[in-house]
């Protein structure tokens, strides 16, 4: 008998018909002999409804209390669930973030996950019971707060759920057939990757795909957890994520991600010390600001300046925090910035051990006409900056360049 965890999400249970297809789905499973959990979002389309009702009341509601509603769309969609279950014959239980024991801390609608207790859960399914979790949510341990996770809550919530019962595998079922060499609205020669190391996928959902969250990832890769992405409506394999093998290093380029609605800061005109960087970084996490690609550089006569880019929404928090401390930069200091800017992202582990990947890059890119900015690079990434008006031409003809069209992945 294997455990094994199902999360299902927004579309996957947005109509009662889409409740009773997961429902058939939990059923299954759990008839192949399998214990069986699911962790749900709520459907389609009520997060978003209750946060216009809170906006309705008031332009800017108190987290705390959007947090206390939000979490109501997941108890609905977990309760009924349960009844669809329950309906076709079957023991079923749903479970809280409080009930499930998911112990939260941190912001308000940006909550992180502390630990949890499962003790209850694990009884649920001892007892033979299919078990539903809320997904997207935890509570602080001593007050019973409740905290929503952000972005790709409810997946975090599986994974974390999946290795704190120990799971033999967590599924990821979603609208999508897996994790693709890009995005198939953009590029359609693009191909399902069979199976992915954690760091490959980790870099492709901090570089813009929207298949999984950054943090969900971090989760798996820490404690291991082997997980799946597959699509809700069909039976077709999904796209494995694991640890990494020698068999994933024979292909330089294994995806190609996009990330629109990016933005350029620059802080020219510095002359303060060299500790210049951490003012500005400081000032900036103090503001929740997440920034991504860093370019530095000191002219001749001692004068530096600094640009990176952050996500558009992050623009006027940015520009407010750095005001306040360009004082401290020197008094030729001051902020220059750029909307309109896209980022692309080639990832694969073969960078490693294949050489050449950058030089056909942006060889693909200058061909194309297509001009590029700010650089980044890990060992397994490399991204750049383009006008958001290239993106998705950029993202073929290096899709093409590699191609990733015709490889096996």
């Amino acid at each position: 008998m294997a455990l094994i965890v199902q999360k299902y999400g927004g579309s996957s249970v947005g109509t009662i018909d889409r409740i009773r297809n997961v429902a058939r789905r939990l059923i299954e499973t759990k008839n192949a002999g399998n214990q069986v959990m699911a962790v749900i979002s709520a459907m389609s389309g009520v997060t978003d409804k209750l946060i216009g009702l809170a906006k309705q009341v008031m332009d800017n509601p108190p987290e705390r209390e959007l947090d206390m509603l939000l979490a109501t769309g997941e108890q609905q969609s977990i309760a009924l669930l349960c009844m669809a279950i329950t309906d076709m014959g079957y023991k079923a239980r749903s479970f809280t973030a409080h009930q499930a024991g998911v112990h939260a801390y941190g912001s308000h609608t940006r909550g992180r996950i502390a630990n949890i207790d499962p003790k209850s859960v694990i009884q649920a399914l001892n007892d033979d019971y299919i078990v539903v979790c809320a997904g997207f949510q935890g509570v602080n341990k001593d007050d019973g707060t409740i905290f929503t996770l952000g972005r790709g809550g409810s997946d975090l919530s599986a994974i974390a759920m999946a290795a704190a019962v120990k799971a033999d595998l967590c599924q990821i079922y979603t609208d999508v057939d897996g994790v693709y060499t890009c995005d198939p609205r953009v590029v359609k020669e693009a191909r399902k990757i069979s199976v992915l190391s954690y760091e490959e996928m980790l870099e492709m959902a901090s570089s813009g795909s929207k298949v999984m969250q950054a943090r969900s990832v971090e989760f798996a890769k820490k404690f291991g957890v082997v997980f799946e992405v597959r699509n809700s409506m069909n039976n077709n394999p999904g796209t494995i994520v694991q640890e990494e093998n020698s068999a994933m290093e024979s292909i330089a380029v294994r995806g190609v991600s996009i990330e629109r609605n990016q933005a350029r800061v620059t802080v020219s005109g510095i002359t303060a010390p060299v500790a210049y960087t951490s003012i500005i970084l400081a000032a900036l996490a103090e503001a929740e600001v997440n920034i991504d690609m860093i370019v530095a550089n000191t002219a001749n006569d001692g004068v530096a300046r600094q640009s990176f880019t952050m996500n558009m929404n992050d623009l006027g928090s940015a520009q407010a925090a750095l005001k306040k401390v360009l004082p401290q930069l020197g008094a030729k200091a001051r902020l220059e910035t750029e909307a309109g800017l896209a980022k692309l992202t080639v990832v694969g582990v073969g960078m490693r051990s294949n050489a050449g990947v950058a030089a056909t890059m942006f060889r693909a890119l200058a061909d194309a006409g297509i001009a590029t900015g700010m650089i980044a690079t890990s060992e397994i990434r490399i991204s750049t900056t383009v006008e958001a008006g290239d993106i998705e031409q950029a993202a073929r003809v290096v899709h093409s360049a590699f191609n990733l069209d015709q490889v096996n992945a």
